[in-house]
């Protein structure tokens, strides 16, 4: 039986299954009625894939935006049709780079860029998912996107191997990354192996397996679950009293809050969440996303 459960799951998604899939096996286990994700990780890929629950979804948009973080396994020498190990080998060349030309190249890459999205994502160009279209050969215009490698270092190199951090804004593919490290190295390259160790404020210390998961019972599966308040950690606490705090759950813009505009997390009282709004010019605060009450909850819990 489905219960409504509201929160954040931290999955540990393996390789080699969809982000979906990984979802609805947590989804199951956890007998929840809604669920999502944030942030697709593809099926080559494993690491943090937070399952947002009930009410948590209405906020997946602010872990979206968030910075991610990886390690990735790089082959040099060897291009593939689809820029990771799934793919088929276009060439392979001699791979002969020291390190001197290794940082050099590296530094190039810091910093804000654009990059142009792979055929092979989810992204959709005309109704259809690009991945679709590349299965057929076919190719269509792409156009770059403005992103940020915040941090980017060689963790291990062995021969053609190498193993990379990856800390980047929403938005960036570390495959293509992988695929332009390589043309600007010379041999060409392609990514082997990727594994998301942050997205936003969720670690992989935190993340637990789907296998660790289906071994606990309910109760504590349920104890695993984060409150719906910490995908909005980043924004400013405003908090309302009872009177105040009922007019904006109504929907109505409130008056009197100082400080700069922009989003806020707002509260009833000290604790009571009640959703996130956003500070205008004047100082009013109007609603843009609000948790639901149940039938006679009144503000203040």
């Amino acid at each position: 039986m489905r219960r409504k459960l509201d929160g954040i799951l931290v999955l540990d998604k393996p390789a080699g299954i969809t982000s979906n899939a990984a979802l609805q096996r947590a989804k199951r286990l956890l007998g929840a009625a809604k669920a999502g994700h944030a942030g697709t990780l593809d099926p080559l890929a494993s690491g943090v894939l937070p399952v947002l629950l009930g009410e948590a979804t209405k906020f997946s948009s602010f872990l979206l935006d968030a910075d991610k973080e990886y390690l990735a396994d790089v082959l040099l020498g060897v291009r593939t049709t689809t820029g990771d190990a799934e793919g088929e080998i276009l060439s392979r060349n001699a791979v002969e780079i020291d390190d001197a030309t290794l940082a050099s190249v590296l530094q190039r890459f810091r910093g804000e860029m654009e990059q142009v999205p792979p055929m092979h994502s989810a992204l959709k160009y005309g109704g259809r998912p690009l991945y679709e279209m590349a299965r057929q050969g076919l190719t269509v215009p792409r156009a770059p996107r403005r992103i940020a490698i915040r941090e980017l270092e060689v963790l291990e190199r062995s021969g053609e191997r190498m193993r990379i951090r990856v800390a980047c804004s929403k938005g960036t593919y570390v495959r293509v990354l992988a695929e332009d490290l390589g043309a600007a190295l010379g041999p060409g390259a392609h990514l082997c192996a990727l594994r998301r160790m942050v997205a936003g404020r969720f670690r992989i210390g935190q993340a637990v397996t789907l296998e660790e998961l289906e071994r606990l019972d309910a109760p504590a599966r349920e104890r695993l679950l984060l409150p719906v308040e910490s995908l909005l950690q980043a924004l400013p606490p405003v908090h309302l009293d009872e009177g105040t705090a009922g007019a904006f759950l109504n929907g109505r813009m409130v008056a009197g809050h100082d400080g700069p505009q922009g989003r806020r997390r707002v509260y009833a009282g000290a604790s009571d969440l009640l959703g996130v709004g956003e500070v205008g010019p004047g100082g009013e605060l109007r609603p843009l996303r609000l948790l639901a009450r149940s039938p006679g909850q009144c503000a203040s819990g």
